[in-house]
């Protein structure tokens, strides 16, 4: 099986370029470069430079490199410019999606992961977030993200495509230097102290789950939405 990871010279698509070549999964890598980073790229994984919304370029690469899965990764993903540029974030990732799930469908892929984001959430009043917990974005970003949930779902349900949405929280940390991004990395050391306090001395912080948990994926259809106004 070879995997197409959309975004995958970015921060979290490294890692996952990573884990899936250590898993022995074929990968190509797909990315405009806009965030991303050439360099994070094994040089054993073919990398091709394009907009997600270029649709002849992304059929072109699921047709050379025989894809038959696909992990999209590439966004925006800003939450305070997606309220400035509302018309960008629609385009890039709402309109981005269709052209990928389209050609995606076209070309017989059998799976399709799409990266969604807690976001979807908004600022829920609950100590424990679960797949269940209404959808209330607050912004543009949110919204994005939750479109393409259901673009996602429904493109499946139509067309036998084998779907998962993932959500989750932010992310701090690189597995390796060249992985790091350094907008992110000094948060870890505070990131640890959040996420560790209260544990007892000498115990793992592995066991105890932080005030909001993340779910790792969700088939959640998110009835209250959209936000009552």
């Amino acid at each position: 099986m070879t995997w197409l990871i959309t975004g995958g010279a970015g921060y979290i698509g490294a890692h996952v370029v990573r884990a899936m070549a250590e898993a022995g999964e074929r990968t190509v890598v797909y990315d405009d470069l806009s965030t991303g980073v050439a360099e994070r790229v094994p040089d054993d994984v073919p990398l091709v430079r394009g907009s997600i919304l270029d649709a002849g370029t992304v059929a072109r690469t699921l047709a050379d490199h025989e894809v038959t899965g696909v992990v999209h990764l590439a966004a925006k993903k800003q939450v305070g410019e997606s309220v400035e540029h509302p018309l960008r974030y629609y385009r890039e990732n709402v309109e981005g999606l269709r052209v990928l799930l389209e050609a995606a469908v076209a070309a017989e892929v059998a799976a399709f992961v799409f990266s969604s984001s807690a976001a979807v959430y908004g600022m829920p009043d609950v100590d424990l977030v679960t797949e269940e917990t209404p959808c209330l974005p607050l912004s543009p970003y949110g919204e994005t993200k939750l479109a393409g949930e259901w673009l996602v779902r429904a493109t499946g349900r139509a067309t036998g495509l084998a779907t998962a949405s993932l959500r989750y929280f932010n992310v701090a940390g690189a597995a390796a230097p060249a992985l790091a991004d350094a907008s992110v990395s000094n948060l870890v050391p505070m990131i640890f102290e959040k996420l560790t306090e209260g544990v007892p001395r000498g115990s793992s912080a592995t066991t105890t789950r932080p005030p909001t948990a993340p779910a790792s994926a969700t088939t959640s259809t998110c009835p209250t939405w959209p936000r009552p106004m």
